[in-house]
């Protein structure tokens, strides 16, 4: 055992970065269940210098060899949640794998965050620090000769200095983020504007016309979504029901239904013995 560990940690010792996918194999969406933020946040605690695959610093994007790619292997079945990472170099060969971690919460963020957290434990025994060797290998060359003829120049295109990134994330201990800041269709004719961010890739963007809720935020959860405003708070839960887009709605101290009609979305309840209808921006 301790032969395997100084192994692991000598390899590991190689690499100078950790490359962090934002939407890993096998998942349908961006950070779905914030995996991607979570894994780049462990890495970050054992001391690896750690990067979204989009946010490469230089010297790792020309050289792509100092780095390592975290890969999310998921072996989860209907009763647990199995995970573990598995780190490749730029030759696509396996340098490191963590242990499995699982969990059995029903709630799919919690049993992939206790289950990557327990994945991550057979690292508190690898004392990691780059020893400079990667510095010293050549990037990794493909010969393209012949397989190109011709290549199209395009006119050079006007990009304004200090531009905002067009997606930003956050890994600390404190906050677990994602914001989508690239442009949304508006409606000229409509008095509700789309949110300019996304907190989570898993979002449905929802805006109640005339309603004190403001921009409400979707989470998925087992058979619905959880609504949360910016602070971020739970405002309402809405459940599928038998009819499509049709959903039962619940809250602290409101319930209706919210559903789609004529191409538009409503939430509809009682108030004081009278139903009131509020109009629903929705975004999937």
């Amino acid at each position: 055992m301790v032969s395997l560990i100084g192994m692991a940690q000598e390899q590991l010792n190689d690499y100078k970065y950790i490359i962090v996918p934002k939407k890993f194999d096998g998942f349908k969406k961006v950070n779905q269940y914030q995996t991607s933020t979570l894994v780049k946040y462990l890495f970050t605690e054992e001391g690896f210098q750690t990067v979204y695959e989009d946010e490469l610093p230089s010297e790792l994007n020309n050289n792509r060899c100092l780095g390592l790619t975290a890969n999310l292997i998921d072996d989860s079945s209907m009763f647990s949640t199995k995970t573990s990472v598995v780190l490749e170099n730029c030759k696509g060969e396996e340098v490191y794998a963590t242990a499995i971690g699982k969990s059995k919460e029903k709630d799919y963020k919690s049993a992939y965050g206790e289950a990557l957290r327990n994945a991550f434990k057979s690292l508190n025994t690898v004392s990691y620090s780059y020893n400079g060797k990667a510095d010293k290998t050549e990037p990794v060359s493909v010969s393209m000769q012949n397989d190109v003829k011709q290549i199209e120049e395009k006119p050079e295109s006007y990009e304004p200095k200090n531009k905002q990134p067009m997606v930003q994330q956050e890994a600390t201990r404190e906050n677990q983020s994602y914001k989508d800041n690239r442009p949304k269709p508006s409606n000229l004719n409509s008095s509700v504007q789309a949110p300019s961010a996304v907190p989570t890739a898993s979002s449905v963007v929802i805006n109640a016309e005339k309603s004190a809720k403001g921009a409400l935020y979707a989470q998925e959860i087992p058979n619905g979504f959880q609504l949360v405003d910016s602070t971020p708070k739970i405002q309402l839960k809405i459940f599928k029901t038998s009819l499509p887009n049709h959903f039962i709605a619940e809250g602290d101290s409101e319930n209706g239904v919210v559903y789609e009609q004529g191409g538009k979305w409503f939430f509809e309840q009682y108030v004081d013995g009278k139903l009131k209808t509020e109009e629903l921006t929705v975004k999937f």
